[in-house]
């Protein structure tokens, strides 16, 4: 059996918990193994938009309850994650806190990060390098070892002050990835949407995955192939 080299996680404050639960199930989906990292304020946002809690006792039922949720707050709407059939075995919880963490060196095997959703501050921290809490601190060893670093940003309208910092990101060869969903794939309902922003995310991290319908230069093709009926289960 190899080395276990996963993908790191990272979970800020920003509103769009949906996206990130999107992500980690194309990244399970794929085979990928994960490293989560949720901030403390990732977990009030969680709170607010699924009503669901996520602690450090309790992670693993946790993350399988929130996983089972369809981005229009349907509990069950993922049905193995919803039964438990689901294996979580590939994903490895980081309190925030830890600083001592695996992620929080460049000798630890990581592919690459993915910060879905990353909220203002959570951008200003990374491109500054603040390291002030585990999700920043592995993003910056992500950026100074040259690994893929995904930045899918969720905020609007975006001040100057942001862009600057997003712009730093990019010089510093991070992706910078807005939460933008596109409407070309034929979306009928709002788990494209999110599915269509955690695939493009997968996309820029090289991570293969069937989440939405690519564009195949044919005007009109994704209303053809909607029947108006919730999304297949990835």
């Amino acid at each position: 059996m190899g080395e276990r080299r996963p993908w790191v996680v990272g979970v800020s404050g920003a509103s769009g918990t949906p996206y990130a639960a999107a992500v980690l199930r194309g990244l399970l989906h794929a085979g990928e193994a994960v490293d989560l990292v949720i901030s403390r304020a990732a977990r009030l946002t969680l709170l607010d938009e699924t009503g669901e809690p996520f602690r450090d006792a309790h992670w693993r039922e946790d993350l399988g309850r929130w996983l089972a949720r369809g981005a229009d707050g349907s509990p069950g709407f993922f049905a193995d994650y919803a039964s438990g059939t689901a294996d979580l075995s590939a994903v490895h919880h980081w309190p925030a806190g830890d600083l001592a963490a695996g992620p929080s060196s460049g000798s630890y095997p990581a592919k690459g990060m993915l910060i879905v959703p990353a909220s203002t501050a959570c951008v200003a921290g990374v491109a500054l390098g603040l390291s002030k809490d585990l999700l920043q601190r592995a993003a910056s060893v992500t950026l100074k070892e040259r690994r893929p670093l995904v930045v899918a940003v969720r905020e609007t309208p975006l001040g100057g002050q942001t862009l600057r910092h997003l712009v730093a990101l990019d010089d510093a060869g991070a992706v910078v990835l807005p939460a933008s969903p596109a409407f070309y794939a034929g979306a009928a309902h709002i788990q494209d949407l999110v599915d269509f922003v955690a695939g493009r995310a997968l996309d820029a991290a090289g991570v293969p995955h069937k989440l939405y319908r690519r564009w195949r230069g044919e005007l009109g093709g994704g209303r053809a192939d909607t029947q108006g009926t919730p999304p297949p289960m990835p």
